[in-house]
C-alpha cells in the first residue's frame, strides 16, 4: 500500500486527490506544523533528508517532490489516461505545465511570502514580485480559453499539479478578472475525489 507522508495545510493535498482519482488503496501519515515557525516537524527528516513533504512510500520506493510523484502515480496507476505517452503530440506541454507549476508559478508566490516578513524592508521588491504573479497568472488565464483543463477538455496530471496554484490564486482574490482560471478552481472543487481527499487530509488554508 501507498504512504503518504501528509503534512497539514500543505501542497501534499494535491497528492491525496489524485490517489482519490485514480482509486488506489493509500495511508495517510499525518503532520502537524511547528507552532511557532509554521514549518514541517523534524519528523519528516525521518522520511527524505530535506524534511518536508509531500513525501510517498510505494513498496521498496520513495519518491519526494509533488511533480515527480504525481507523474510517477500516473504513470504508474494511471493506466494512459492521465499523462500522455513520450511520443505523442500532448507529452511537450504536459511535461512543461508539470514543471512550470512549481518551477515558475510558485517562485512569485513564496517571495511575496518571505517578503512579506519583511515588512517595509521588502517595499522595493513588492511590485517587481506582484507583477511576476500577475505575469504567471495571466499566462494560466489563456491558455485554459476554450478548454475545461490545460490539455484539453479531459484531466490530466498536470491539473492536479497546477491546482495549487490557481487555489492560492484564488485564495487571495486573484481570480475575479480571471474567469477561466476561476472556472478551473470551481471544476476541481467539484470533484468527488477532491472532496473525498479533504475528508482524508483534512482542509487546508494557503498561509
Amino acid at each position: 500500500m501507498i504512504i503518504v507522508h501528509h503534512l497539514e495545510h500543505s501542497r501534499s493535498q494535491r497528492v491525496l486527490w489524485f490517489l482519490e482519482e485514480l482509486g488506489v488503496d493509500y495511508e495517510v501519515r499525518f503532520y502537524a506544523r511547528d507552532a511557532v515557525t509554521n514549518l514541517a516537524p523534524p519528523e519528516l527528516k525521518a522520511v527524505h533528508p530535506l524534511g518536508k513533504s509531500p513525501v510517498i512510500e510505494d513498496g521498496g520506493v520513495t519518491v519526494a517532490e509533488s511533480g515527480a510523484i504525481i507523474d510517477y502515480l500516473a504513470r504508474k496507476y494511471g493506466d494512459g489516461k492521465y499523462a500522455p505517452a513520450s511520443n505523442s503530440r500532448d507529452y511537450l506541454a504536459y511535461s512543461q505545465w508539470m514543471h512550470f507549476a512549481e518551477g515558475s508559478a510558485m517562485t512569485p508566490f513564496l517571495l511575496a511570502l518571505y517578503a512579506g516578513r519583511l515588512g517595509e524592508h521588502a517595499a522595493p521588491l513588492m511590485p517587481r514580485i506582484q507583477s511576476e504573479i500577475v505575469n504567471h497568472l495571466d499566462y494560466m488565464e489563456a491558455a485554459l480559453a476554450g478548454r475545461d483543463w490545460f490539455l484539453g477538455n479531459e484531466i490530466s496530471a498536470a491539473d492536479f499539479q497546477l491546482s495549487f496554484v490557481a487555489e492560492i490564486a484564488g485564495a487571495q482574490g486573484l481570480l475575479a478578472d480571471r474567469p477561466n482560471l476561476a472556472g478551473f478552481v470551481q471544476r476541481i472543487h467539484a470533484r468527488d475525489g477532491y472532496r473525498r481527499a479533504l475528508e482524508k487530509g483534512g482542509p487546508y488554508r494557503f498561509a
